[in-house]
């Protein structure tokens, strides 16, 4: 008698069925990724290491990479079953430790509690709605997008367009309209995010134009400074002070930064848990101790 195909799954490590788990939530229009261990996703194929690809059309900064394979982290979600079970991705779905989500991807924000005081916090000041418990607090997820902030305040972090989230269960309650409140925790946020503005002596030129504004040059240092980042295994404060170290140790002294640039290397931070204060920081050390 023939038997049934059985699910897909990787026999040698116990546990759920990560790629079923995806499955079931892109059926319901929730883009989906794989986690490796330490919760953090894939790195990079080869082919695009440090964003020479050009990055997902749909990062902020637009590229044009179409590789099968789940790079670019959040930005590799999807709600496709062919992407999700095609052999691209069959060997993170081997590896994974488990499933994070887009919540912009799926029109959701979720307010990250990171701790017992900012779960009693957002219970005397949140609207109710749908309640997730994690390993150390909850996920507040709440109806509609906006952009992520990491650091609003004490141990809460807003995840929504380009950011992942763990998925830990479907929770409780009734989900809710997006709050004003959630938002204008984000607007606050920004204010001390991105570092004061500064002015640099220009070094004068003795040919031509500083090279560093050359923008293959500077695009390239600056995606490189991202990638690294992203790629931290650990000690993300250390790390993203080392990156903001380097970065301005080549193009702090020449005029070349922008406002722009210094955004994406913050985004890349926020994106992996440092606070907007610790960003500030660091950003603030690293000038300090190269004199720019």
């Amino acid at each position: 008698m023939t038997q049934p195909t059985p699910i897909w799954r990787d026999h040698t490590r116990p546990g759920p069925d990560y790629r079923q788990i995806a499955l079931d939530l892109a059926e319901a229009g929730v883009p989906v990724l794989p986690l490796r261990e330490g919760k953090l996703p894939f790195g990079n194929c080869r082919t695009c290491t440090s964003n020479t690809c050009g990055g997902r059309p749909h990062m902020k900064a637009a590229g044009a990479c179409s590789c099968p394979a789940p790079c670019h982290g959040w930005a590799a979600a999807t709600a496709d079953p062919v992407i999700l079970t095609s052999p691209a991705w069959a060997a993170s779905w081997c590896q994974a430790a488990a499933v994070a989500y887009h919540p912009g991807g799926a029109n959701l924000t979720v307010v990250d509690l990171d701790n017992p005081d900012a779960v009693t916090w957002a219970r005397h000041t949140l609207p109710a709605t749908t309640m997730v418990a994690t390993t150390r607090g909850e996920h507040w997820i709440y109806q509609g997008a906006m952009p992520s902030a990491n650091g609003v305040r004490p141990g809460v972090d807003i995840k929504s367009r380009m950011a992942y989230v763990r998925w830990y269960g479907p929770g409780t309650g009734t989900m809710t309209g997006l709050p004003d409140d959630v938002r204008a925790l984000a607007t606050k946020s920004e204010s001390v995010s991105r570092p004061a503005p500064y002015t640099i002596t220009v070094p004068t030129a003795t040919s031509g134009e500083c090279r560093h504004r050359t923008p293959a040059y500077l695009e390239r240092g600056i995606s490189m400074a991202e990638q690294s980042i992203a790629d931290a295994r650990s000690a993300i404060h250390n790390s993203v002070y080392r990156v903001f170290l380097a970065v301005l140790s080549t193009h702090g002294r020449c005029g070349c930064l922008t406002e722009a640039h210094i955004e994406r290397l913050f985004t890349a931070a926020h994106a992996r848990g440092e606070s907007a204060r610790h960003c500030t920081v660091a950003w603030a050390n690293a000038r300090t101790a190269l004199g720019v």
